[in-house]
């Protein structure tokens, strides 16, 4: 919106608004502009929040340490979707087609964790939607999202083909052309994309949801991981960038580093009342769609191998309850004291800072090593 007043109506009058065609200028302010939201509406929307009584409810079978967090504000991811939405309608160039796909998965993410922490609200308990209610939910966002790339394919708006750091010659593609044509065989055809966005957004979506158990732990690392991406975003949509780094370029993904910044913004702004001991939980709604949609951006941008170390820690998270769980069901026996795996140093006697801020320093390890591959190729 303030692109379109200041550019491109107000600039042919007033020269120094050229500075508004920059995608670094308006990321910039985009943050500031999130960040300033999130710390300024941040006590209203907490006093709101205990008002209507809508508190956290502690599962018994955790950390005992963590019953001293009952009846803490949940549901603040409300406001980080909030606060990244509106300074990207502001500051990106609506005009592109990603920007709209990426403000979607957002909200439709979003509108699932809703739904799964009102539930827990009115059952007064830690359990919102079954997993199989939630994983339906997820999984019907990812199939429109891969029709609506599919329909972006064949008009050579979006490549289906993988990138993969280290082989520049080797791209599969995950969509079967030449079987797009019988009406028969076209769901066969993006049947191998289907699954892999299933396994990049719906996987993400639920990694950021189990790495949120600990005050700031999830938030702080995705500061990390959306920093990385607003960096990947930003080098992709580069001409001289993406030709030197050689990396796959498209121009229409430069305004993504416009969404990429306002997510960095919100997730600090969040982080300043989620800091250890915590005012507000993100709930639900804030981690399901932090983490589905930084794996659209991942892979509207093509950088979704590089997500497994921009977001490594969540990839960890995540990899822990399936060993736990995998493990239990065939060997009657846990490998972790906990899952997932920050329960598991708690369990061994680290304080509830120090596993958050080593975790954060795992993650920007994690998130610089993925950066430094670009030059690597």
């Amino acid at each position: 919106m303030l692109y379109y007043l200041l550019y491109e109506k107000l600039f042919p009058a007033v020269s120094p608004f050229r500075v508004f065609r920059f995608v670094t200028f308006r990321a910039a302010f985009a943050s500031i502009t999130a960040l300033f939201m999130c710390v300024l509406v941040g006590p209203w929307f907490i006093a709101k929040l205990r008002a209507l009584s809508i508190g956290q409810h502690i599962r018994e079978e955790g950390p005992k340490s963590h019953q001293s967090k009952a009846g803490t504000p949940t549901m603040g991811g409300l406001l980080i979707v909030v606060s990244i939405i509106v300074p990207t309608l502001l500051w990106a160039n609506l005009e592109y087609a990603y920007v709209w796909i990426a403000l979607f998965a957002l909200a439709s993410f979003a509108g699932i964790g809703f739904i799964d922490d009102y539930a827990k609200l009115m059952k007064k308990r830690n359990l919102g939607l079954s997993s199989r209610q939630k994983f339906l939910l997820q999984v019907l966002v990812a199939l429109l999202l891969t029709m609506v790339l599919v329909f972006m394919s064949r008009s050579d708006a979006y490549s289906t083909a993988m990138n993969i750091p280290f082989f520049k010659q080797f791209q599969p593609d995950l969509l079967i052309h030449s079987m797009l044509g019988s009406p028969w065989t076209y769901t066969l055809a993006f049947i191998p994309f289907f699954i892999f966005i299933v396994l990049v957004v719906v996987g993400f979506s639920n990694g950021v949801n189990l790495t949120d158990g600990l005050d700031g732990l999830a938030i702080g690392l995705m500061v990390i991981a959306s920093g990385a991406l607003t960096i990947l975003a930003y080098m992709g949509g580069h001409r001289e960038f993406a030709q030197y780094l050689q990396i796959a370029r498209n121009p229409r993904t430069a305004e993504l580093t416009i969404f990429c910044a306002s997510m960095v913004g919100a997730s600090l702004g969040f982080l300043w009342y989620n800091a250890h001991p915590a005012d507000v939980f993100m709930g639900d709604v804030g981690s399901l769609s932090l983490g589905g949609a930084m794996g659209v951006v991942a892979i509207l941008i093509k950088q979704e191998v590089l997500l497994l170390f921009v977001g490594g820690v969540f990839v960890i998270e995540t990899l822990s309850v399936i060993l736990q769980v995998g493990s239990f069901k065939l060997r009657k026996k846990r490998i972790f004291k906990m899952a997932p795996i920050h329960h598991h140093f708690e369990a061994l006697g680290w304080s509830e800072s120090k596993i958050i801020v080593r975790f954060w320093i795992a993650g920007l390890v994690l998130a610089l090593f993925a950066l430094t591959t670009l030059k690597l190729r």
